[in-house]
């Protein structure tokens, strides 16, 4: 420090003013010499006409003296107010001359004002009576004074404003360096003058920038004020304020603005340069110097004598934490994260029992001072725990100050778009989740659950730069109880984390925010890397000593940790799996409720959990080898591989769904299960595969692809999935049942489960199927009152879940007893009750239909079609054809129509048969093709009357078997053998009864002797028959026939087989069809008839039976996928990419050829995929993977429920424009919807029947799918938020269309170094159903189940799309539409006796 700073510091720091000549005199002799003088003077100010009485400098320069010892007397007279209102009115010589002020000082006011600052300074001067309302007034009155002339006075000079600063940090000393100013007219007069010398400061620094030697000693000021909380807090709002401006001209009006009140901005010139206010900025960070100093004894206080009673000041732990939650917020703003506090909150410092009550605002402090408002409210943000502001960062969490008396209510509400109504308000005993406000307790206040906090901008500087600004003082805030320099008395773990716990919490959260906000292709110092690593390692220990706050600020603040390719982060694995257990498997955490919400500190658990699962998998060979300092570490030593961690990630996993009450938290467990069980299993597939082809290897994705070397057991997959699988069933029937987000949740994962390839017994898949039928039969049973569309939608989502496991499992209803099961669900679900009740039996004619819902009875009907399709189903052959397939034509028209004769049986199913054979083997015998239409798709027989059995006919009278033409994806899945037999197959295990005697056998009813004389008489008279007969033969013979020629004889032979049939009539007579019951007149009845004959000659049935074909039977969903390398913002530049398999790396092919299959985009056809098959490395040729753009080849995945249609648009389709078009269909409102039929008449291209059908096939399937999901794939993570979706959807269109963009789901997909897969989501999350599995934010998959989990996404987000939607019906209800239109349209009307006449005459 130079000689002239030094004597600065001693001339501040003597605590000396200007000695008027009065004080030598005795004290009264002064105080009236005061009065006299100041009375007249005082009586004319205020008034405009008055001048001054004082005309020479010599008066002026005397009065002085007096008003300068006026200032020291004592505040119970008016004097001292006189001689305050004097000075006052004579500093406004600077701003505007009045005629009250004496002409010296108007002649030369920097002299005088100076001379002015130096006595005021003797009213500040330490006093007995400073406590007292008078005095903070007259302080009050002085500092506004001084913050109008530096405000408003253009005629200062350098020497006035030095003045001006030195006389502020002489008052600030005076007020400040005491040890401490608790409460009361202190700390209020303590944040007026750092509001005032602060905002002086930031003038002169525009006007007259402070000299270096000022500047110096303001910095030794304030470290000698940091005991003080105005301090700290003023420093905090002048440098939030200055951020503010430096970030705007740092980074450009894009950046994200860091928003402050207007008035807390105002104190800096608007006129100020960029180029100065960064100067300024890191001057002024740097004056408060290392907050961290705070904590440590021999750096606080002003005195020697003073710093042990200054360092025993309850104050300094909260000054600590305020200090680092000021640096929190610059760390905030340099990421683009603007973060506003909305709860106030109770302030509890622990462990010190001090109590105060602070007021908040929804906005950043003020750090102007104005005189008409009070400017002594406390308006610092409220402090806790460091806030998680990151991507997939956990809500925010409660005050680590605030103390709640009790733990989280169990009625605690999600936020407004995931919560759900309550299923019932039955009481149960299990405690329930909290979902929602239940209904019992109307006046409960539920937990406030923090909002989601904004993601980091793209443009934030580097991870480097922030800890260049603020890694030191983090570092070592983050570290402070084991700094060396601190006393041997304070290095004790146990006892320094209760003490400074709050800091240091703040500190670790923050720099966990700072790395976890790291760049893709960035690359962070060692040095930084190895201290944060220190940092964490001493944070997440967790023995009972260890400080549970700063456990908690790790844990909220690392949730995607291990999703930023850090280098060496896996190395944190076995720590993180220590804490995350200690949370999780601890139902009350005692240890955290006084500092943090346990909802959201569980929450952050799990995340963390969800990243490690994929871990030890990907990395099963890795080394675990840690070993830290015993003081810190204790008996927390982890060595082994990777591998050896998974059964107690597992066991975190299961314990942490026993003990969570939160549905969110619920929903991301389950997330969790079903990834690792699908990831198990995919594991051992490829190692089994492996084991089979030692020579070949598969595709590499990132460097860690190769990295599993060890084998995963073989029942590891199976006995997991059967732990899962009971865990859920049970949970599902039991403790889930009345919360609907959580069981709607429950049953996709358990359809999931049910599509993961592993080897079970057969007993625990029917154990799930009866679950399942439990909870179906609990919601149908509940109380009139407690349904509700939601109670309902869960219902549909069960019956559809009970279709995944009937078709993934058909060999299920191989037992009848699971047979009889599922069918009373179904007719539950159809009639609202079961025929089969307790010891009654009701007839299904005699009940009535009374279902829970439509809803419910059309799920139910499904279900039923699914039993239908797949229990003891006949092994299917061929594909689905229509008519042009069965006579041989390849276009649809009314010639071949013309060739069926059209009937309508039951009122839901359209058969059209065909009797003209088609091959000389059908001409032997009655022959007959039947195409069945119905709700369930459409399905070819063909039948062959026979009347010899199978065993004795000759070779040429074989059954007719169809030609192969490819078989259904889904129905390969289906076919069993079927064995004929006339008797059932257990007949000769069920033992006799004495009922079976009744009926004695036929030689039992007569004696033996009695049955031989009988047989012997029959003989003996069909022996005399016979000889008669031959006796007449030949004498017929032997006359000769009376005629001109001799007789001849002829030999018998049989007629000529029969060639015309009528197999129609013979079917549907064979079938019960053809009778009088079934023939009713539609004049004559109001009932429909059983049968009925359709006109196939009307204009239009041929366009109603194509759009009844085109309707699909399966749910049909299309998702579109793009590729978005680094930089790219352009629609342009991303379509680009799919044209060169170049632009593309090869593991994105990779997640193509997973998704699904070739398909050419024209040979799609109902109810299955044209199975001409197609190679992907051969469709795909040099493509980047635009050739599934739609135009030819799409990509697609068919199962006996779903059709995804994945879609890779590329600069040279149209997709773009399809994609638009279908959200708009999509998005139309209800009174503008048409019903299905309608919808798919206008769907119809109005063409010529030889015209392509091409992309009408394609179009339609898009206009029809109510999936708005888009996938995409990022290079860079951050790229995330310049997805220019608005561009995308408005390409090649005139118009744009907000809404679309609003409702569409967006799932990227970000490759880490690992070799694993980063998930983020991004969407309307207005929707209570928006929250679908298995992916979530924050999900890290690995390549062998990505291509799984985003199809189940797909399947999963688009059911839950249509259970909220009112216009989504299911596919055979839409089907079933179109067939009673059809019927009512083109319905024959003529009589009975015309219609048996035409079934005898070719059609």
């Amino acid at each position: 420090m130079s000689s002239d700073s030094r004597a600065t510091d001693q001339s501040l720091s003597s605590g000396q003013g200007h000695v008027s000549v009065l004080s030598c005199f005795p004290p009264s002799v002064g105080r009236d010499v005061v009065v006299a003088t100041v009375k007249p003077l005082g009586a004319g100010l205020g008034k405009p006409d008055t001048h001054s009485l004082l005309h020479t400098d010599r008066q002026v320069k005397w009065t002085m003296e007096v008003l300068c010892y006026g200032l020291t007397l004592p505040l119970d007279g008016d004097a001292i107010k006189v001689c305050v209102d004097i000075y006052t009115d004579w500093l406004m010589a600077l701003v505007s001359p009045r005629d009250s002020i004496p002409p010296p000082i108007s002649r030369e006011p920097n002299l005088y004002v100076q001379k002015i600052l130096r006595h005021l300074y003797s009213l500040f001067i330490p006093r007995s009576e400073q406590v007292s309302l008078v005095y903070l007034s007259l302080c009050r009155q002085v500092l506004c004074a001084v913050q109008s002339l530096a405000r408003e006075s253009t005629l200062m000079s350098r020497d006035t404003w030095e003045t001006l600063l030195h006389f502020l940090l002489r008052i600030n000393h005076a007020i400040l360096a005491r040890p401490t100013t608790t409460g009361g007219v202190l700390k209020q007069l303590s944040d007026l003058s750092m509001a005032v010398l602060f905002e002086v400061w930031l003038l002169s620094c525009s006007r007259c920038f402070p000299s270096r030697s000022l500047w110096l000693t303001g910095k030794q000021m304030l470290s000698r004020w940091r005991h003080q909380p105005a301090v700290v807090e003023q420093w905090s709002r002048v440098i939030i304020t200055l951020t503010s401006r430096l970030l705007l001209s740092t980074f450009g009006p894009t950046f994200p603005h860091f928003k402050i009140p207007d008035e807390d901005a105002a104190p800096i010139p608007a006129d100020m340069d960029d180029v100065r206010v960064s100067h300024i900025w890191f001057r002024f960070l740097h004056l408060f110097s290392n907050p961290v100093d705070v904590s440590r004894q021999l750096v606080v206080g002003s005195t020697s004598s003073s710093q042990e009673e200054v360092f025993r000041d309850s104050q300094l732990p909260n000054i600590f934490f305020r200090a680092m939650r000021g640096v929190s917020m610059l760390v905030d703003a340099f990421l683009g994260v603007t973060v506003v506090n909305k709860e106030p909150t109770e302030q509890l410092l622990p462990h010190t029992g001090l109590t105060t009550r602070l007021h908040f605002r929804d906005r950043l402090p003020s750090l102007g001072v104005a005189v008409t408002r009070n400017p002594f409210r406390d308006r610092f943000p409220s402090h806790g725990l460091s806030r998680p502001r990151s991507g997939s960062a956990p809500p925010t969490p409660v005050n680590i100050l605030s103390m709640p008396s009790a733990p989280p209510s169990t009625t605690t509400p999600l936020p407004h778009n995931r919560r759900l109504k309550p299923a019932n308000v039955s009481k149960t005993t299990s405690k329930p989740l909290t979902t929602s406000s239940s209904t019992h307790h109307p006046s409960s206040s539920p937990l406030q659950r923090s909002t989601p906090r904004p993601f980091p901008s793209p443009l934030r500087c580097n991870v480097d730069s922030l800890l260049h600004l603020f890694g030191c003082w983090l570092f070592d805030a983050a570290l402070t109880n084991r700094d060396p320099a601190l006393p041997a008395a304070h290095c004790d773990v146990t006892v320094m984390p209760d003490r400074w716990v709050a800091g240091r919490a703040e500190a670790c959260g923050t720099l966990c925010r700072i790395f976890t906000c790291k760049k893709t292709a960035e690359d962070i110092l060692n040095v930084y890397l190895s201290r944060f690593y220190l940092v964490l390692l001493q944070g997440l220990q967790v023995l009972e000593e260890a400080c549970s706050p700063v456990l908690a600020a790790i844990l909220l603040n690392s949730t995607c940790l291990f999703c930023c390719d850090l280098r060496g982060v896996n190395l944190l694995l076995p720590s993180f799996i220590s804490a995350v257990e200690n949370v999780l498997l601890n139902r009350e955490l005692l240890r955290f409720k006084s500092s943090v919400s346990l909802v959201d500190l569980r929450q952050a658990s799990i995340l963390i959990l969800l990243s490690l699962l994929p871990l030890p998998l990907q990395f099963p060979s890795v080394q675990s080898a840690l070993s830290l300092d015993r003081q810190f570490s204790g008996a927390d030593v982890t060595a082994g591989s990777f591998s050896s961690l998974m059964p107690r990630l597992i066991s975190v996993l299961i314990g942490a769904l026993h003990t969570e009450t939160d549905a969110s938290n619920t929903h991301i467990i389950l997330v969790a299960m079903l990834s690792t069980i699908q990831d198990l299993a995919a594991g051992q597939t490829q190692q089994c595969d492996g084991a089979s082809r030692p020579g070949q290897t598969g595709g590499t994705c990132g460097t860690g692809a190769n990295r599993s070397t060890s084998t995963i057991p073989s029942d590891t997959a199976g006995s997991l999935w059967v732990q899962f699988v009971r865990l859920l069933t049970q949970r599902l029937t039991a403790q889930w049942r009345n919360d609907s987000a959580v069981c709607l949740s429950a049953l996709e994962v358990l359809g999931g489960l049910a599509k993961v390839e592993v080897s079970v017994e057969e007993s625990e898949r029917r154990r799930a199927l009866t679950s399942i039928c439990s909870y179906i039969v609990f919601q149908c049973s509940r109380p009139p009152p407690l349904h509700s569309r939601d109670l309902h939608s869960i219902i549909v989502a069960a019956f559809y879940c009970l279709n995944v496991w009937l078709t993934q499992h058909p060999a299920i209803l191989d037992q009848q007893e699971c047979l009889l099961e599922v069918l009373e669900i179904v007719e539950l679900g159809i009639s609202g009750s079961k025929s089969t009740q307790e010891q009654e039996v009701t007839c299904k004619e005699e009940k009535k239909l009374n279902p829970a819902s439509l809803r419910v009875k059309e799920a139910a009907e499904a279900t039923l079609t699914c039993i239908m399709q797949v229990s003891g189903t006949f092994p299917f052959l061929g594909g689905l054809p229509d008519e042009d397939a069965l006579i041989g034509c390849y276009t649809m028209s009314d010639s071949s129509v013309k060739k069926f004769r059209y009937f309508v049986v039951d009122s839901s199913v359209i058969m059209a048969t065909l009797e003209q054979p088609q091959g000389p083997e059908e001409g032997l015998c009655p022959s007959l093709r039947v195409l069945v239409r119905g709700p369930s798709g459409r399905r070819t027989w063909t039948l062959q009357l026979h009347r010899q059995p199978r065993e004795g006919r000759t070779h040429s009278q074989q059954t007719l078997i169809p030609e192969h033409s490819g078989i259904a994806q889904e129905d390969a899945r289906m076919r069993c053998g079927v064995k004929h037999q006339l008797c059932p197959e257990d007949i000769d295990r069920i033992p006799s009864v004495k009922a079976d005697l009744s009926v004695p056998a036929l030689h039992r009813t007569v004696p033996e002797e009695v049955w031989i004389k009988f047989l012997l008489s029959q003989m003996q008279q069909q022996l005399e028959r016979l000889q008669a007969a031959f006796r007449g033969q030949q004498q017929i013979e032997a006359q000769p026939r009376v005629s001109r020629r001799s007789a001849v004889m002829t030999t018998c032979r049989p007629p000529p087989p029969a060639t015309n049939f009528q197999t129609a009539r013979l079917f549907l007579s064979h079938l019960g069809l053809l009778t009088p019951e079934t023939l009713k007149d539609p004049g004559t009845s109001s009932v429909p008839a059983q049968l009925v004959s359709l006109d196939s000659s009307l204009p239009g049935f041929l366009e109603r039976l194509r759009c009844l074909d085109q309707l699909p039977s399966r749910h049909c969903d299309s998702t579109f996928i793009f590729y978005m390398r680094a930089g790219q913002k352009t629609a342009t530049e991303i379509l680009r990419n799919m044209e060169s398999s170049c632009s593309v790396p090869p593991h994105f092919l990779d997640f193509l050829s997973s998704l699904g299959q070739p398909v050419e985009a024209g040979r799609r056809q109902v109810g299955g995929v044209s199975t001409s098959s197609l190679e992907f490395s051969a469709v795909l040729g040099d493509s980047g993977g635009g050739v599934f753009n739609g135009e030819r080849f799409v990509l697609m995945y068919v199962d006996a429920l779903t059709e995804i249609t994945f879609i890779v648009p590329s600069s040279s389709s149209h997709m773009v424009e399809r994609l638009k078009s279908s959200e708009e269909a999509l998005t139309e409102p209800p009174s503008n919807r048409h019903s299905p039929s309608e919808l798919r008449k206008n769907s119809v291209p109005q063409s010529s029947p030889a015209k392509d059908t091409k992309s009408f096939h394609f179009a339609s399937s898009l206009v029809s799918s109510e999936s708005k999901l888009l996938i995409v794939w990022v290079e860079h993570f951050e790229d995330i938020e310049s997805f220019p979706l608005s561009d995308l959807l408005s390409q090649d269109t005139k118009t744009e269309t907000p809404t679309s963009v609003s409702n569409i789901q967006l799932v990227f997909i970000h490759p880490l170094k690992s070799g694993l897969y980063r998930i983020r989501l991004h969407g309307n999350t207005n929707s209570k159903f928006s929250f679908s599995v298995p992916l979530v934010n924050g999900s890290v998959v690995s390549k062998r189940s990505l291509g799984f989990l985003v199809r189940e996404m797909v399947i999963n987000c688009c059911h839950r799309r249509r259970l909220e939607s009112d216009s989504a019906p299911p596919p055979h209800v839409r089907r079933k539409h179109m067939i009673s239109d059809i019927i009512h349209r083109y319905r024959s009307h003529r009589s009975e006796p015309t219609f048996y006449s035409s079934l005898f005459q070719d059609p």
